[in-house]
């Protein structure tokens, strides 16, 4: 399977659909790639924490399009400037970490969407390229402001206070949770359990937020088990672990087959 169809996550969720997601923080297209021919609908590169600049990010973008699942980025904190060069890159969703009030998802949502939802610039020739080379250039703007999709991340107790006003803002289609930050916020910096009371509590209160608003709830997830279980509990965009993660499993189980014969 080569290539994928323009804006197909956004269709996706916006039709109801559950969908997962596979993530990358290693800045190998290949491995991203390899991944996403497994048939992840969607694959993050991690610009954050992740070790993806931007000459990585535009190859790794282009991997995932011709390997036919959606490429989604998570910028830095605070960097907006990002926002709208891996879009016209040719990525068709954006997570921005740290989003703790409307203004924050405002300025999020103004360099994600063309006007009038929001102020990006033009200039998506590598986008249009891969996700609609005929397309007239007002036909493409209107398509990707329904197709692209804006994640804002809600991991701090002043983003969970302010959570109703973020979902309502225009141009913010989707809240994604980052349960560890999460979780560290809200104990005071003492743990990282994201399975703690008021962290389960919290995570239930963004998703119900999201779906009062009419925005896609998402979450991170560290294996399948939790994916399925998040699922159960309402969201719809849901990561099943990273590349990492999943390599180290995969080596201990190996070694531990070797070193029992």
């Amino acid at each position: 399977m080569t290539g994928t169809s323009a804006f197909a996550l956004a269709k996706r969720l916006r039709a109801g659909e559950t969908v997962y997601g596979a993530w990358c923080m290693t800045n190998s297209p290949i491995v991203a790639e390899t991944v996403a021919r497994e048939g992840f609908a969607a694959v993050v590169l991690d610009a954050q924490h992740g070790l993806w600049d931007t000459a990585s990010l535009i190859t790794g973008v282009a991997s995932l399009n011709h390997a036919g699942a959606t490429p989604v980025v998570r910028v830095p904190h605070n960097d907006f400037a990002l926002v709208s060069r891996a879009l016209d890159f040719g990525a068709e969703a954006i997570i921005a970490p740290m989003i703790n009030s409307a203004a924050d998802a405002h300025e999020f949502a103004a360099a994600a969407k063309y006007p009038p939802l929001g102020e990006r610039s033009w200039g998506p020739l590598r986008a249009m390229a891969m996700q609609s080379p005929r397309a007239a250039s007002v036909d493409y703007m209107r398509d990707a402001n329904e197709g692209t999709l804006t994640f804002a991340m809600i991991e701090t107790t002043t983003a969970l206070d302010n959570v109703d006003a973020i979902a309502a803002t225009p141009g913010i289609d989707a809240l994604f949770i980052g349960p560890y930050d999460l979780a560290t916020a809200l104990s005071n910096g003492m743990a990282q359990d994201v399975q703690a009371p008021q962290v389960e509590k919290a995570i239930d209160k963004i998703c119900a937020a999201a779906s009062k608003a009419g925005k896609i709830p998402g979450i991170y997830c560290r294996d399948t088990k939790s994916a399925l279980a998040m699922a159960k509990r309402g969201f719809r965009f849901i990561i099943a672990g990273n590349d990492l993660t999943t390599l180290r499993e995969a080596t201990v189980a190996q070694l531990k087959v070797l070193k029992g014969h």
